[in-house]
């Protein structure tokens, strides 16, 4: 799904997408671990789409509009 489409949810609707793709990681670990997953890259996407949707809700929850960067949060690059 593309952050675009995410950004259209509402927040209950990407919670919902963002527990289920955590869920299928983890069943997909389950199944790497014992060596009986056809797919190994899905693991990779799994967890790409669960960091685009936990970008999305923290811009949601802070927020943000589509596009828009918080300097504050930016300048600071996180150093206090």
């Amino acid at each position: 799904m593309k952050p675009h489409e995410m950004r259209e949810m509402t927040l209950d609707e990407l919670q919902q997408h963002h527990d289920g793709l955590v869920e299928e990681l983890v069943n997909l670990k389950i199944k790497l671990s014992v060596k009986q997953l056809d797919n190994p890259l899905r693991v990779r996407y799994l967890r790409r789409e669960i960091a685009r949707a936990k970008t999305v809700l923290r811009d949601k929850n802070l927020g943000a509009r589509p596009g828009e960067v918080h300097v504050g949060e930016a300048a600071e690059g996180g150093k206090a």
